[in-house]
């Protein structure tokens, strides 16, 4: 059943202000340099809360933050939505218990991104933080984060992001090379938490071919 317009307006403040605070806590950080990036909250079965095209993602407000069906369509057509949307959606519709998807561009993701990208992805294993990625129990396991090509057209991305998936891989993550990353949760502390494992991880990554190792 949708929503009343009360209702909608409700969930939609209370998504507002999650993720504002969620980009000020990023930007600090310095995961979101310029107008990069872009966050989002399942509002119900058929709607999302995500941030608003060229919005400072380190001063939103929940006016920043605005509401788009499954079908990418706008509660308010005046509003125009992040450039990356569709990858959003596309994370709802293929996982239906995602509760929240964040697309940062810290320094060490988008240089990894380059890094790694002719391998195709980032086999990451040993690590004990890798627990932190739901799924994951061991740092005996191996957490493969794919690196996709740009491209302007989201489409591109979306057909890797779904032959991916329909190989029955796990995907918790992916980068973007050149770009950044994509993370999700059930809800907003396990996205923020997959994205801040991620983080570390990529970055003793980096380390480790900075040393001479062999990641």
């Amino acid at each position: 059943m949708a929503l009343s317009p009360t209702r909608l307006s409700e969930c939609l403040h209370a998504c507002g202000v999650e993720i504002a605070r969620t980009g000020a806590d990023l930007a600090a950080r310095g995961w979101t340099p310029a107008t990069s990036s872009n966050f989002s909250m399942r509002i119900d079965d058929s709607t999302i809360a995500v941030t608003i095209s060229g919005r400072d993602k380190g001063a939103l407000t929940p006016d920043d933050v605005m509401a788009v069906g499954l079908d990418g369509r706008p509660a308010d057509p005046a509003l125009r939505p992040s450039a990356e949307t569709a990858l959003h959606l596309q994370i709802y519709r293929r996982l239906p218990a995602t509760g929240a998807v964040l697309h940062t561009h810290s320094h060490n993701q988008t240089v990894a991104s380059r890094l790694f990208a002719a391998r195709g992805a980032i086999a990451l294993r040993g690590w004990e933080l890798q627990k932190a990625i739901t799924g994951y129990t061991t740092h005996d396991s191996t957490l493969d984060l794919p690196v996709f090509p740009n491209s302007q057209d989201m489409r591109d991305i979306e057909s890797r992001v779904d032959a991916w998936l329909d190989a029955g891989k796990p995907l918790y993550a992916y980068l973007i090379a050149g770009h950044g990353l994509y993370t999700w949760g059930r809800d907003m502390p396990e996205a923020r938490r997959h994205l801040e494992a991620l983080e570390f991880l990529l970055a003793c990554e980096l380390d480790l071919k900075r040393l001479g190792g062999t990641p």
